[in-house]
């Protein structure tokens, strides 16, 4: 029992020996590849093998040729041991580096192409991740790309729209300031216009920045449906008997929301006012809301002819306002996204999808609690 002590001591003193050597070694490498870090480990291995064994032999005081068979013995099993952790370091290296080139191609704009053949578990995971993450890249970047057309889109029509009633403001302002005005109380009342136009549009691109911020700030109370779709109704009555539309809203129900009052009536007034512009003549918008199965819904139809299908999901971006043939005189096509944004701030949806003759816009939004 002694005998075996002595010897687990001097096996265990010379592979500690070894180990610390290995340690400082590792730690001299750690900048390394990683195929020189296994090398060292292979290396540590062996080499803590080859000292306890030494060691043993040295205090046992083995004959020179037990020695020498053990040496040799060592020396062999150190050779393959190198050699296989040469090998599975360049494989090891030979895939990072095809992981490398994958990322660096996905992180430059590309995607993430897996590699075929992985050199263990973790980094078949890591692949995984990058994969994923590549796949996320690209939806992002492509809704960035979505919304910077947007924003130009939008800067292009608000560009345009500033700079046509300027110009009529100064040129106004110009003739009553020269004297030469033939009517300037007419003027005067056409001023006042544009600049209630302009205050419009400004108040529209405040409340736009308000809901891409995420600071909409709502008074949540409840309300009936009834009232709220009247007042909506009411406040549009003037453009609709201007334009020769009929406003018709018979099949509104008494349903209870709790809302903020003053956004949910500028979303029902921007759904009527749109309807109402893009309605010819004698022809008639209809309002109407009820309970269904996923909250309350609230919908406008008009008599816009409808609208081509691929411009369907872009109904609701900022600054959309459709073709030239159905393009308002006025308006910087925000009302509608002010319209999604005020209806997804209140955890609702707005959606649109063509009828025979026209559109129907619907807005849902959760049924207050009883």
């Amino acid at each position: 029992m002694r005998d075996t002590l002595l010897i687990a001591l001097f096996a265990l003193g010379g592979a500690v020996a070894a180990g610390l050597l290995g340690a400082a070694s590792l730690w001299l490498l750690r900048r390394r590849s990683f195929g020189t870090s296994l090398v060292v480990v292979a290396a540590v291995t062996v080499a803590a093998m080859l000292a306890g064994t030494l060691a043993v032999a040295q205090a046992m005081f083995l004959s020179r040729h037990d020695l020498s068979v053990v040496t040799t013995v060592v020396a062999m099993a150190a050779v393959v041991s190198l050699t296989t952790a040469l090998v599975l370091g360049r494989w090891v290296l030979a895939r990072c580096k095809e992981l490398q080139l994958a990322a660096r191609a996905f992180g430059e704009g590309g995607e993430f192409s897996a590699p075929a053949v992985h050199a263990n578990a973790e980094l078949s995971a890591l692949s995984h991740e990058l994969a994923t993450t590549s796949s996320k890249l690209a939806v992002s970047r492509e809704r960035e790309r979505t919304l910077e057309a947007s924003r130009r889109e939008l800067v292009a029509w608000i560009s345009h729209d500033l700079r046509t009633p300027l110009a009529g403001l100064r040129a106004m302002a110009e003739a009553l300031e020269d004297g030469v005005a033939a009517d300037p109380d007419r003027y005067l009342q056409q001023i006042r216009a544009e600049v209630e136009r302009l205050n419009l549009m400004v108040s529209d691109l405040f409340a736009l920045s308000r809901i891409h911020a995420g600071v909409l700030a709502l008074n949540r109370n409840r309300i009936s449906l009834y009232d709220l779709v009247g007042d909506a109704l009411a406040g549009a009555d003037p453009l609709a008997c201007e334009l020769g539309v009929r406003l018709v809203g018979d099949q509104v129900e008494s349903v209870p929301v709790e809302v903020d009052g003053k956004e949910m009536s500028r979303v029902l007034g921007n759904l009527l006012v749109n309807a109402i512009r893009r309605t010819p003549a004698d022809g008639t918008v209809a309002v109407a809301a009820e309970r269904g199965p996923e909250g309350v819904v609230v919908s406008v139809t008009d008599g816009c002819g409808g609208i081509p299908e691929e411009d369907l999901p872009r109904v609701f971006d900022t600054g959309w306002r459709g073709n030239h043939t159905r393009t308002p005189p006025t308006g910087a096509g925000l009302g509608l996204a002010i319209v999604r944004g005020i209806v997804e701030a209140h955890h609702g949806r707005a959606a649109v999808r063509n009828i025979p003759g026209g559109c129907r816009f619907e807005v849902t939004l959760p049924a207050a609690q009883a």
